[in-house]
C-alpha cells in the first residue's frame, strides 16, 4: 500500500475547543455518518495543579475532507469520578458502528505515584448519532490481569465475520532510564468477543519487535483490503524518544490472512516522515479506514499531535 500525503488537515490552535482545552488533537479516529465524516480526537486542559487532563472532542468534515463543517461544542464524554480508571483522561477514543449501535472503546488513564500512569479500557454508547456518549459503567471492560499487569489500552475494535476483534496494547515492564525515571514498555495483543463486552484474551504479543525487546508499540488499526488484513501502528524506542527523532514514533505495518497470525513488514508501510514538515520528526497514532472507494490514513506528526493531525 502506497500513500499520498494530503497534509495536515486540523490544527487545534485554530478552534475554540470545549472543556478549556488547547493544543493537542491526538489519535484521530473516524465515524462515517450519512452527510459527514466525523473525526474524534483527544485534546488537553490544565487542571488546578498545572497537570494535563485529556478530553474527547470531534470535528466534522465534508466527505472529500476539503472543508470543516463544525467542531464539537459540548462535552462528548465526561471524565471518571474520583479514583476511577479514567479520572485524569480519555486517550484514545475508538468509535465503532456495527448495525444500528454506535459504541466507543475508551482508554481511561489515571496518575500513579511510583510510576507516571496506568490505563484500562472502558466502553460507552451513543444514542444521539455520536454527539455524546454514556458510559456502560464506571469501571473498565478490560483492565490489568494475571499476565497483562498494567497499561491495558489503545483498543481498536471492529466486527469481522460476525465476531468482534479488539487490537490493543498491554504493558510488559517498567524500566528506569539513565536518570532513574521509570519508562514503560508495551506491546500489541488481540482478543475476541461475541457481544463487545466480554472478551477472550491470551496475553500474547502478536507483532514482532524490530528495534529490540524494549520496543514500544501503540495504536493498532486494521482494515481489510484486497483480500488481506492490514494493520498500521506506531512504535518507538523506550529511551530517548523525546529528544532524538531517530528514536521517536514512526509508522509500522503488518499483514495477515486470518486476523491471528501477523507478518511484520515495515518496509512496505508505504509512508515515512517528511524531510522538513509538520511530520518530519515523528509519525504516530495512525487510523486506517475506507470511504468513497478510497483507503485513508489519519495520523499525528511532531510533538505527539500537539499541533494537530494529517491525512
Amino acid at each position: 500500500m502506497k500513500w499520498e500525503k494530503i497534509g495536515k488537515i486540523f490544527n487545534p490552535n485554530e478552534h475554540n475547543l470545549t472543556n478549556n482545552c488547547f493544543e493537542y488533537a491526538q489519535s484521530p479516529q473516524v465515524l462515517e455518518l450519512d452527510d459527514v465524516i466525523r473525526v474524534y480526537f483527544s485534546t488537553r486542559e490544565l487542571d488546578e495543579s498545572g497537570k494535563f487532563l485529556s478530553h474527547v472532542s470531534f470535528v466534522d468534515y465534508t466527505k472529500d475532507f476539503k472543508q470543516i463543517v463544525r467542531v464539537s461544542d459540548k462535552t462528548v464524554i465526561p471524565l471518571g469520578d474520583l479514583g476511577c480508571f479514567d479520572e485524569h483522561g480519555i486517550f484514545p477514543f475508538s468509535v465503532t458502528k456495527y448495525k444500528d449501535k454506535i459504541s466507543a472503546y475508551t482508554t481511561g488513564w489515571n496518575r500513579k505515584k511510583s510510576v507516571s500512569v496506568d490505563a484500562s479500557i472502558g466502553l460507552a454508547y451513543s444514542t444521539d448519532g455520536g454527539e455524546t456518549f454514556e458510559k456502560h459503567g464506571k469501571g473498565p471492560v478490560m483492565t490489568a490481569s494475571l499476565y497483562e499487569p498494567f497499561l491495558v489500552g489503545d483498543a481498536f475494535v471492529k466486527n469481522f465475520n460476525e465476531l468482534y476483534y479488539m487490537f490493543y496494547i498491554y504493558g510488559v515492564r517498567w524500566i528506569n532510564d539513565d536518570q532513574g525515571v521509570p519508562q514503560r514498555v508495551y506491546k500489541i495483543a488481540q482478543s475476541t468477543s461475541e457481544d463487545g463486552i466480554n472478551w477472550k484474551r491470551n496475553a500474547k504479543t502478536i507483532i514482532s519487535d524490530s528495534i529490540d525487546e524494549n520496543e514500544c508499540q501503540a495504536l493498532p488499526t486494521v482494515v481489510k483490503h484486497n483480500g488481506l488484513y492490514h494493520m498500521y501502528f506506531c512504535y518507538r524506542n523506550a529511551f530517548g524518544f523525546r529528544e532524538d527523532k531517530d528514536k521517536a514514533y514512526r509508522i509500522g505495518y503488518a499483514y495477515s490472512e486470518n486476523l491471528t497470525d501477523w507478518t511484520r513488514d515495515d518496509e512496505n508501510a508505504g509512508i515515512a516522515t517528511s524531510i522538513d514538515d509538520w511530520d518530519s520528526d515523528m509519525m504516530c497514532y495512525p487510523y486506517v479506514f475506507e470511504s468513497n472507494n478510497n483507503v485513508y490514513l489519519l495520523y499525528n506528526g511532531n510533538n505527539f499531535g500537539r499541533d494537530g493531525f494529517g491525512l
